[in-house]
């Protein structure tokens, strides 16, 4: 009975449509935008000073669900952030039903993805609501920075599977150059949260830090992500060099993306330490830690999602 009033319900002509095959692109690349920007904002909570901004979990207040006047800009800043759950979670079931209703042939890889996108949300809530009953411990934050680094990664497969990208066979070198590019960008990634857990931006003035050497883990931190560079540029010579045809590819550009984005988190990494963590620098730093999160699993992806060609 309910399975056929759900049915009804999603074939009328106002809601049909929102559950066409054709919208599935746009979800899978709007559950991956939307990924990044909850990292982002979740960023500006922190560097504004806004963590307790609502002091409890999952109500705003101890009386109130949403934010007060009494709580001011922080508790605006923060329940903000909190909402921006719920478009997520929207964006999850727009695309899981979606996925569902196109049939068991057509969403082969898709339903996995996105079913974890789908529970991983209301795991990234409970997560961040024991930040805030913990008045932001700094390993829990990083935990949580690490989970939504996850979820970005699944949601970069969920648009490698839904959209069909050209793939030009590479040699076994480069094949096992993915391997480590994505290893060692993962740990420069968690080498970061852990330096971020030392510095200043506690996200209030009450909270702890890790009680981490800033100084001597940023340098921790900046030596898998100049291998990383390294490697990502030799990747891309020995592309260019073997076939000139890559120069155009998807590949390429996926490659080259990261190497971009990978030096422009140097240049501001290095700024940062220089002068002295400006809060502006960190915020744009963490938008290119999410990013980085995406291109070293589109990097992997546009390489080793196909078996390796054997070169002559």
């Amino acid at each position: 009975m309910i399975r056929r009033l759900i049915s009804r319900l999603l074939g009328t002509p106002f809601i049909a449509p929102l559950f066409s095959a054709a919208r599935i692109p746009l979800y899978v690349w709007a559950s991956l935008v939307s990924q990044i920007l909850i990292v982002v904002t979740g960023g500006v909570v922190r560097l504004t000073g806004s963590g307790l901004g609502c002091p409890t979990w999952p109500k705003c207040t101890t009386g109130s669900l949403v934010t007060t006047p009494e709580m001011g800009i922080h508790g605006i800043i923060e329940f903000a952030n909190r909402l921006l759950t719920f478009i997520l979670a929207l964006v999850a079931v727009l695309t899981f039903i979606t996925i569902v209703r196109i049939g068991k042939d057509l969403r082969k890889g898709l339903f996995a993805p996105a079913l974890i996108l789908g529970l991983g949300i209301p795991a990234q809530a409970v997560l961040g609501g024991f930040t805030v009953l913990t008045k932001l411990n700094p390993w829990l934050v990083g935990a949580h920075f690490v989970l939504s680094g996850y979820m970005i990664s699944v949601a970069s497969l969920l648009v490698w599977r839904a959209i069909s990208s050209e793939h030009t066979p590479v040699s076994p070198v480069m094949y096992s150059f993915a391997n480590f590019i994505a290893a060692v960008g993962a740990v420069a990634v968690v080498i970061g949260v852990l330096v971020t857990g030392a510095g200043p931006h506690s996200g209030d003035a009450q909270s702890v830090r890790n009680g981490l050497d800033l100084s001597v883990w940023q340098h921790f931190h900046s030596y898998p992500a100049y291998i990383m560079l390294t490697l990502v540029m030799m990747q891309l010579g020995l592309m260019i060099r073997r076939d000139g045809s890559f120069a155009g590819s998807f590949q390429s550009k996926v490659l080259t993306g990261l190497m971009a984005v990978t030096v422009l988190q140097a240049i501001i990494g290095v700024a940062q330490a220089r002068l002295g963590v400006p809060p502006l620098l960190v915020g744009i730093h963490m938008l290119g830690a999410s990013t980085l999160c995406s291109l070293l699993t589109f990097q992997w992806l546009v390489v080793r999602g196909k078996s390796a060609t054997k070169v002559n």
